[in-house]
């Protein structure tokens, strides 16, 4: 961290923040769960209607727990990165979907004390045309980033007043950079 020189609390360098949502773990297991139903028809099923059917049921079960296990997988957390160049965020345990927004792109960052899955439709990576595009990985707090193309950018994070803070001071910064 460096000293701030109007004597105000130093931001790091790099700020990083995360949001879990461990319900999410719920869900992977009935993914798991339908996996298992698919894999135990395929083997060991008293089935007599048919082969066709009988496919059809094994790859519908594989199929739905897959979708289910790595759809709820890559939300059951959200890693939150800002540094002097960028925001970004990734989600789940390999940060896929990620998002890279460049700090120049960005106009302004507002704190949310409350972001719902309601509120967008559910939980992951949503977009919603009236409102923008967002990150929900849990009910709680967020941050909203106003980007220079009139777009919206919005993740549940914890601690998310700190990071508008660094996002602002970054963003400030940026403008004294740029005026001289």
């Amino acid at each position: 961290m460096r000293d701030h020189p109007h004597g105000r609390k130093p931001h790091p360098d790099v700020w990083t923040g995360r949001a879990t949502n461990r319900v999410q773990w719920l869900l992977a297991l009935v993914g798991a769960a339908c996996m298992a139903l698919g894999v135990e028809l395929a083997v060991d099923s008293p089935w007599t209607g048919g082969v066709a059917p009988l496919v059809m049921a094994v790859v519908g079960c594989i199929a739905a727990g897959l979708l289910v296990l790595f759809g709820t997988l890559a939300f059951v957390h959200v890693a939150l990165k800002v540094d002097q160049e960028c925001l970004e965020v990734r989600c789940g345990h390999i940060g896929v979907p990620r998002r890279r927004i460049p700090l120049s792109e960005v106009v302004g960052a507002e704190f949310l004390p409350l972001v719902t899955p309601r509120h967008w439709g559910g939980w992951g990576y949503r977009w919603r045309p009236e409102k923008g595009t967002a990150v929900v990985v849990r009910r709680g707090e967020g941050l909203v980033l106003r980007l220079g193309d009139g777009h919206t950018f919005t993740v549940t994070v914890d601690d998310a007043e700190a990071a508008v803070g660094v996002i602002e001071e970054r963003l400030r910064t940026r403008k004294v950079g740029t005026a001289h």
